[in-house]
């Protein structure tokens, strides 16, 4: 093999590799934090969750991608542990579509489908055109990159030390290893059951060798999503370890078909002369027969996971932590669903957010009722809890804007980064009216039943403002929601305006004292700043509604 030759084979490589990612992008581009809503429709009933995940591999040309898609879903709790086992399923079946195009020989028009999208692309003017003409390139680059590897690869059927190291596989176990090594390394089971395929066609390895590398290839695609869980919650990480027992469980069973039966012989013989085509079908049959036999015990598959994994007890439990966003870091070639997953953890943190900014709204004003400092170091603690999450919600909607690639959930993210900032102040001013308190108590102020009375009438609407932002923070904002909202805060100017009037007219009769004054004055002017930073959020959210 010239060293032209090695220089040919990784630039295939490459190509096929960036094919992948182009036509991942474009599906995320196109999908975007759709993909959430298609998951959740879809995956409750078993038989429709594998079609999914085969449906999505199936495009994307991935089941690499797809399971790191799967374990973020689980990770932020858009998906449930068994409805996951459904999706890697399916996952496992789709990701065979590659190596039949590659016995179809696909390749021959693979030059016509790479220009027919970079034409798309660069022609049209319309974004969602653009999205589907990435998918379109990135198939035809993809099998321009396995022509590239096949041909580089004829070569070495002279190469007689090559030639014996193929004959090595013969051994279920060199095989299998074999396999799983090649295939962790590249991240890319497509990839190298691509490669076995073009070094079945160029003579180099028989079906009854590379049936062992193909079964070790399907352990080997499992590193990918192993490396996407490290840091993620102990769901996730069950996740993969479903799909680590799937592929065990299919290569033993299957090896030990081979080593027993003629089953090789009988794949052989349904195209012979067509090696390509041989391996292809032994993948398929590989996935789909597992998936079948698999498919009645896929919840003991998630029991034993847990098992395998149990839970513990929280060690951020006591420290400050981002409970919802987990940082995952992953390859681009890997990123579709990242919108979906980003959009729901971080609507998920500034709701806890929020509910942090609600409870210390209602005991400051608790705290100033009774003229006491008792809850004063508890609302403290909570204040600088939410300037943490403020902080690192944002540092994190910052690095996520600058990969996003749908233009709705961008704007929609944008519209969360300013919820969260308008979230921040609302603490502020709860901490505020709590440190009224200290005065109140050193000076031995009391207030009389009345202010008590406007003080609860206080508490009560910023807790029912705050309560319905939460619950409509669950979804984009409705068009009622938000006039709703608008009409709290007007209720909210009001009380302020009335309540100053009010206050006047007890300075006038002397009824209260000076300090008391201007600390209810200055209780007043928080109180209305919470009511505009209420607005803000509501006026954020139906922006979002534009979006998502």
């Amino acid at each position: 093999m010239k060293i032209t030759d090695f220089f040919s084979l990784l630039g295939g490589l490459a190509l096929f590799l960036y094919g992948m990612q182009m036509m991942s992008n474009g599906l995320e581009a196109a999908a975007g934090n759709k993909m959430k809503q298609i998951l959740e429709k879809l995956t409750a009933n078993r038989f429709l969750g594998v079609l999914v995940g085969a449906g999505i591999t199936a495009v994307i040309q991935s089941s690499s991608a797809t399971t790191v898609m799967v374990v973020g879903f689980v990770n932020s709790g858009m998906m449930t542990l068994r409805q996951a086992v459904w999706i890697i399923m399916g996952a496992n079946i789709g990701t065979t579509i590659t190596g039949q195009l590659i016995a179809l020989d696909v390749s021959a028009i693979a030059p016509l489908l790479a220009f027919l999208g970079v034409a798309l692309v660069v022609f049209v003017k319309k974004q969602k055109v653009h999205h589907y003409g990435l998918i379109l390139a990135g198939l035809g680059i993809l099998f321009v990159g396995m022509d590239m590897m096949s041909t580089s690869m004829m070569p070495l059927r002279d190469s007689e030390a090559f030639v014996a190291l193929m004959t090595k596989f013969s051994n279920p176990v060199l095989g299998i290893l074999a396999g799983t090594i090649f295939t962790a390394v590249i991240q890319s089971s497509s990839a190298s059951v691509g490669i076995l395929q073009a070094l079945a066609t160029s003579g180099l390895i028989g079906l009854g060798n590379a049936v062992y590398v193909l079964f070790g290839q399907n352990i080997g695609t499992c590193i990918t999503a192993i490396l996407a869980a490290i840091g993620t919650n102990r769901n996730a990480k069950r996740t993969t370890i479903i799909h680590l027992m799937f592929n065990i469980i299919g290569t033993t069973i299957f090896t030990t078909i081979c080593i027993l039966t003629p089953l090789t012989n009988v794949i052989e013989g349904l195209t012979p002369g067509n090696p390509a085509a041989q391996i292809a079908n032994m993948h398929t049959l590989f996935n789909v027969v597992t998936t079948l036999l698999l498919l009645p015990f896929g919840t003991y598959l998630a029991k034993l996971a847990t098992k395998i994994l149990p839970e513990k007890k929280d060690e951020n439990a006591e420290v400050m932590h981002m409970e919802f966003i987990r940082p995952m870091e992953t390859k681009r070639d890997t990123q579709i669903g990242l919108s979906a997953i980003a959009v729901t953890s971080i609507r998920k943190e500034v709701h806890r957010m929020m509910t942090m900014a609600r409870e210390n709204v209602d005991k400051s004003f608790q705290a100033v009722k009774e003229g006491s400092t008792a809850l004063l170091e508890d609302v403290r603690e909570r204040e600088e809890y939410i300037d943490f999450l403020n902080k690192e919600i944002s540092k994190y909607i910052s690095k996520t804007l600058v990969n996003e690639s749908n233009p709705r959930d961008s704007k929609y993210i944008s519209a969360l980064f300013k919820v969260c900032g308008n979230v921040e102040r609302i603490g502020d001013h709860a901490m505020n009216i709590c440190e009224y308190t200290k005065l109140i108590e050193r000076q031995k102020i009391s207030f009389s039943s009345e202010v008590k009375r406007e003080i609860d009438e206080m508490r009560k609407i910023c807790d029912q403002a705050i309560d319905y932002l939460a619950e409509i923070g669950q979804e984009p904002g409705q068009k009622e929601d938000i006039k709703a909202i608008v009409d709290i805060e007007q209720k909210i100017d009001d009380m302020t305006e009335d309540y100053r009037q009010k206050q006047l007219e007890r300075m006038q009769k002397g009824t209260c004292s000076e300090e008391g004054c201007i600390i209810y004055s200055e209780m007043l002017t928080d109180f209305e700043r919470i009511g505009d930073h209420i607005l803000n959020i509501g006026q954020e959210m139906g922006r979002g509604k534009v979006s998502a």
